[in-house]
């Protein structure tokens, strides 16, 4: 396919601190052997992945007008993701997320809700419909308050309405109590839609991961990819499934990001023209290198370790 993929969703600047003691508010003070800035959020993760890939990629999002704001966008240019469709907006903050790994790579974020991280609306997004490219990327179902079912319903069906493109939805924990039930008017527009274990595990109160995309499949979804995290993921639609193996041998440093990475590496692939389980697998590919870093940007040669790592995991098939 090889054009421009368009990722909608949250960019913020993240400060983060690790690995970190889980025992912090007991003492007056910690180590930690990592601490720093990046820029982060699911869309600039999956935006920036993309680029490093050699995927054209642009960003539609939305930002404060202030110093983190400018971070944002410098992070932006550096790695040649296309930021001009992001809106800029004097009357809220910037999102910034201080995030706490502990030692085994699990991390845990303190986020402001009144910040640009919530309040991307459907306008922001409406006025780029007709120039999105046509690979869609979603990131994700529930981050933004202000984004109501109905609004991603209009969203998505925006989206379809040029033929060929592909609308792919990661998605975030829902955070109201929604079920497939709710959502199910937006799963006949998803072409790949892509939770993890416990998103899926809430929505449709099957613990199987296998179950689950089951249930989303009954209800609408056209194909579903479950990221399963250190088991790989599984994939399903009317007319194949299976599963793929995480790549084995990493350690892990930092989980933030490994499930934007995924979809990242499986929209790459989309791009590229391979087939679902080759997506999948170039996805649990990319997710492997990125959790053996601090964030997500500034990895060397992703693309040349990413596609060795495919190849491992296919000879070991």
């Amino acid at each position: 396919m090889s054009s421009t993929v368009s990722v909608i969703g949250a960019a913020v600047v993240d400060v983060y601190a690790a690995p970190v003691d889980k025992g912090i508010f007991e003492k007056d003070s910690v180590p930690a052997r990592n601490i720093g800035l990046s820029c982060g959020g699911d869309a600039l993760n999956e935006a920036v992945i993309l680029s490093e890939l050699g995927v054209k990629t642009e960003l539609i999002s939305l930002l404060g007008d202030d110093e983190a704001a400018g971070t944002v966008l410098r992070c932006l240019k550096s790695r040649g993701v296309d930021s001009s469709r992001i809106t800029k907006s004097r009357d809220i903050a910037t999102g910034m997320n201080i995030v706490l790994v502990d030692d085994k790579g699990e991390r845990y974020f303190i986020t402001n809700p009144e910040s640009s991280l919530r309040k991307l609306s459907k306008e922001h997004i409406m006025q780029h419909i007709d120039e999105m490219g046509d690979i869609v990327c979603f990131a994700s179902i529930f981050v933004s308050q202000m984004l109501a079912i109905s609004d991603m319903e209009d969203v998505f069906k925006a989206v379809k309405k040029k033929p060929g493109r592909i609308l792919v939805a990661d998605m975030t924990t829902a955070k109201n109590g929604e079920t497939v039930e709710d959502i199910e008017v937006l799963l006949k527009f998803v072409d790949y839609l892509i939770p993890n274990e416990k998103e899926a595990f809430i929505l449709t109160g099957e613990k199987d991961p296998k179950k689950s995309a089951s249930v989303l499949l009954e209800h609408g979804a056209n194909t579903v990819i479950i990221k399963c995290g250190k088991d790989g993921c599984i994939y399903k639609s009317s007319s194949e499934e299976g599963e793929v193996h995480a790549y084995g041998d990493v350690t892990v440093v930092d989980t933030t990001g490994a499930g934007d990475s995924f979809v990242a590496g499986f929209v790459s692939g989309l791009n590229n023209g391979m087939s679902l389980r080759e997506c999948c697998r170039y996805g649990c590919a990319v997710s492997s290198l990125v959790v053996e870093h601090v964030g997500t940007q500034s990895i060397d040669d992703i693309k040349d370790e990413t596609d060795r790592r495919y190849d491992i995991l296919l000879r070991n098939e």
